[in-house]
């Protein structure tokens, strides 16, 4: 089967296409025969090693998927050959075939295509659980998305206008800005052309919850936006700058900046992404949210659709296909 293997940690060059064996589920495993994957900003650093988690090479490439159960392992009663699953896999997704454990797989909800559920595990996952379990977004509550364009943020912008806030969209061009106005953003802002702290008062008087995937002077911007009890989000560092948060501001605004790891539920309490995605699932039969890819590449495309997303030049989702048809 083909899968694209870091060999060694480096750059995105060193990335390579390989025929591997197919790897077989063990206890408590599925096989998935690979149909889309989605792509992540974590995928990017995994090839240099910066990222948290980054397994020991070789290995494959590749966090999330969606396809088809192949095979089932010893212990599996969950699911059975045939089954439509998309799955948190870390690793391994980026490939024909791949082995997940079945406490992170979950059946597609029905109407939704291989590639849309393939954009929809890490990306909603983070949204909902970051909004509704750490930041308590309460309905009417002011909500400032940054990086409002990029998969995790634009989908952040659609669950929080789900959720029943007043969504703030901030992103740096205005075809960004165009994909978070159509998933609901009730006010956009070009943080490249306009000073987002001083617009966010003006359109809200200020943020409640922020939710900030890129960090640099974004962050510093949304902190000094907040209203006194906001909870601000840290989601990532897409900027590449990680922010010296001041804690004078905290004091005498009573603002909570909350770090927020959703991978990390996986170990803390898997009840918790169990928990998020039936409720993601029942706003979804609701028609409150519609997830959707981005742009879709070929597997063989991996490296370019990853400088992509790691020079932010990607709206939306992006997601590999292993078929012809996702």
């Amino acid at each position: 089967m083909r899968a694209v293997r870091v060999d060694r940690l480096g750059t995105l060059e060193d990335l390579r296409l390989a025929e591997i064996p197919p790897p077989a589920p063990r206890p408590g495993q599925i096989g998935v025969s690979v149909h889309a994957a989605g792509v992540n900003f974590a995928d990017t650093l995994m090839v240099s090693g910066h990222y948290q988690e980054t397994p020991e090479p070789p290995f494959t490439l590749g966090m999330e998927l969606a396809g088809v159960v192949s095979a089932v392992g010893e212990g599996v009663d969950r699911f059975e050959p045939g089954d439509r699953v998309f799955a948190v896999t870390g690793h391994g997704a980026f490939a024909d075939e791949a082995v997940v454990e079945a406490v992170s797989a979950y059946p597609i909800p029905r109407g939704l295509g291989m590639a849309a559920a393939a954009a929809y595990p890490v990306a909603y996952g983070t949204a909902h659980v970051g909004l509704a379990h750490r930041a308590g977004l309460k309905q009417g509550e002011v909500l400032v998305v940054t990086g409002a364009g990029g998969g995790v943020g634009l989908t952040a912008v659609e669950v929080g206008k789900a959720l029943g806030a007043t969504v703030v969209a901030a992103a740096g061009s205005d075809e960004k800005l165009a994909a978070a106005r159509e998933r609901g953003a009730d006010h956009l802002i070009n943080y490249r052309s306009e000073p987002m702290r001083d617009r966010i008062r003006e359109l809200t008087g200020g943020a409640d919850v922020v939710f900030d995937p890129v960090g640099g002077d974004a962050f510093g911007d949304c902190l000094r936006a907040a209203r006194p009890e906001a909870r601000v989000l840290v989601v990532g560092f897409a900027s590449g700058t990680i922010p010296k948060i001041p804690a004078n501001v905290l004091l005498v605004k009573n603002v909570d900046v909350i770090g927020f790891y959703w991978g990390a539920y996986a170990r803390l309490d898997p009840l918790v992404h169990r928990k998020s995605f039936e409720d993601l699932t029942d706003l979804y039969k609701h028609k409150r949210i519609a997830p959707a890819a981005g742009e879709v590449v070929p597997l063989e495309r991996a490296g370019e659709a990853l400088a992509m997303l790691a020079e932010r030049r990607a709206t939306g989702k992006i997601v590999l296909s292993m078929r012809d048809e996702v």
